[in-house]
């Protein structure tokens, strides 16, 4: 059985109909937003972990409830992420904490894996509990074949939770879309870089980052 029909066990069909038997008198009713679907919590998602429900390689996250299988890396994917992971901690240094495929919780019900994280810094780098959206400074995805996804699910998710900037690199289309600028839950800037250079740190003022090879043909 794979992750996703491990995942598909635990929820209901939202659009089955439900009929009503009562003697002498059959009534189908059907119930459009009933039975709902069993979202997951994120204690019920890591004790799935520990008990062994995931594969040990398997790559999922937790969106709004549902688990959901990440695409998998590619090189053009794995290249790029390490790109990025040396360019930021070359330029951040201690400034921040540079996460690399490592999860955010966001709610009691997401805790998504974003491709690179930099954290505000802590002295024991978030061991002693989970990092929030209101802890990071900028997360990136790196979209190869989950560019709708991330960018119309994962970003909005991320400005709801309070997560300042956020980063979509679309790989097919050689371009950076910035989204920053969050007011009440939602990102007020979005601009689209086409096979940009040079991009600052809105939160860390005098760092810019170096993004102009992860476009190289």
């Amino acid at each position: 059985m794979t992750v996703g029909e491990r995942a598909a066990t635990l929820a209901i069909d939202a659009d089955a109909a439900l009929t009503l038997f009562v003697p002498g008198v059959t009534m189908g009713i059907p119930m459009e937003s009933w039975p709902q679907r069993h979202r997951i919590t994120v204690h019920d998602y890591h004790r799935m972990g520990e008990i062994g429900v995931f594969a040990p390689d398997a790559r999922v996250e937790l969106i709004e409830g549902e688990i959901i299988d990440m695409a998998p890396i590619g090189n053009d994917h794995q290249s790029i992420v390490d790109q990025l992971n040396r360019a930021f901690v070359l330029a951040v240094g201690e400034r921040a904490i540079v996460r690399v495929q490592g999860s955010i919780r966001l709610s009691q019900w997401s805790e998504p894996e974003p491709d690179v994280a930099l954290l505000r810094p802590r002295a024991d780098f978030y061991r002693g509990e989970f990092a929030l959206g209101t802890d990071t400074l900028l997360v990136i995805e790196v979209s190869d074949t989950t560019l709708k996804y991330d960018r119309d699910i994962k970003v909005p998710l991320y400005a709801r939770h309070g997560v300042p900037e956020a980063w979509v690199v679309d790989v097919n289309g050689s371009a950076l879309l910035v989204y920053g600028d969050l007011r009440d839950g939602k990102y007020e800037r979005h601009v689209v870089l086409d096979r940009p250079a040079t991009v600052p740190l809105t939160h860390l003022p005098g760092i810019t980052i170096d993004v102009g090879a992860l476009f190289a043909p």
